[in-house]
C-alpha cells in the first residue's frame, strides 16, 4: 500500500512516518506540504491512499480532494473535530484527530487495505467544483464558475477567469468530458461557459457570435451553432 503524506506540519509528518514504520505492508511514497504539492504528487507518485491535513495554507485538504480527477483513498489527519460530518461526505476512509493513536491508524490501514483488495469499477465523476492551475511558478484553485472559457493553444488550454489567462496542460476534449453541461464547445478552438454568455446573434453561413460576460467576442462553427439551436440555446 502506497501512501502519500499531506501535512504542512514537519513534526506531524515525522510523528505519521514513525507510526507508519510499524506496518512494512506500507510504503511512504512522498511528503507534501501543501495542496499545490500534493496534487503533483499524485500525478507523478500514484498513491493509493491520502493521509491527509485539513487545515493547510492556501488550500485545505477538501479543496485538494475537490481538484483530483480521480483522487486517492483518504485518512483525514487533523488536530480539529468540527469537520468530521464533511469529511465522510466525501467518502474518507477515516477521521483521525491528533495527536494520532497507533491502534486507530491501523484500524484505517486496515480498513484502505480491504477497500482496496475490492477493486471496485470507478464510478461515473461528478463535475469538479473547482480546477487547479498551474502556470510557471503561479497556482491557483479556481471555482469552475468563475471561467468564462478556455481557449486551444497547443497542447494547451488557455483559462480565461477573473483578470488571469493562465495555460492548463489540459486538451479542449478532456476539459469538455470532465466538466458539466453548461461548458458547451463553441468550435475546436473554444470551450465557452454558457452562464458568461451575455448575447448570442446570427452570424454569416450559419455561424454564432457570442459576446461574453467580458466583451470578447467567441463565433461558433456552423456545426456546433446547428447543436446549440436543436438544444433550445
Amino acid at each position: 500500500m502506497r501512501v502519500l503524506i499531506v501535512d504542512d506540519e514537519r513534526l506531524a509528518r515525522a510523528e505519521l512516518r514513525r507510526l507508519l514504520a510499524a506496518h512494512p505492508e506500507v510504503t511512504i511514497a512522498g511528503e507534501a506540504v501543501n495542496a499545490a504539492q500534493a496534487i503533483e504528487q499524485v500525478a507523478q507518485l500514484r498513491p493509493d491512499v491520502l493521509l491527509l491535513d485539513v487545515q493547510m495554507p492556501g488550500a485545505s485538504g477538501f479543496d485538494l480532494l475537490q481538484a483530483l480527477d480521480d483522487p486517492p483513498e483518504v485518512i483525514f489527519t487533523t488536530a480539529f473535530d468540527r469537520y468530521a460530518l464533511q469529511a465522510f461526505e466525501v467518502n474518507a476512509l477515516d477521521y483521525l484527530q491528533k495527536p494520532i493513536q497507533a491502534p486507530r491508524l491501523a484500524a484505517a490501514l486496515q480498513r484502505a487495505a480491504r477497500r482496496l483488495a475490492l477493486h471496485p469499477l470507478p464510478a461515473a465523476a461528478a463535475a469538479p467544483r473547482q480546477l487547479f492551475i498551474k502556470d510557471g511558478e503561479r497556482c491557483w484553485f479556481v471555482e469552475t464558475g468563475r471561467i468564462r472559457l478556455f481557449e486551444s493553444d497547443g497542447n494547451y488550454a488557455r483559462v480565461y477567469f477573473d483578470a488571469e489567462r493562465p495555460l492548463l496542460l489540459r486538451s479542449l476534449n478532456q476539459l469538455e468530458e470532465r466538466l458539466g453541461p453548461r461548458f458547451v464547445r463553441a468550435s475546436r478552438k473554444h470551450l465557452v461557459n454558457l452562464d458568461h454568455v451575455r448575447t448570442m446573434a446570427a452570424g454569416d453561413g450559419g455561424t454564432l457570435i457570442l459576446e461574453m460576460t467580458d466583451g470578447m467576442r467567441v463565433e461558433v462553427s456552423r456545426r456546433r451553432a446547428a447543436a446549440l439551436r436543436a438544444a433550445g440555446l
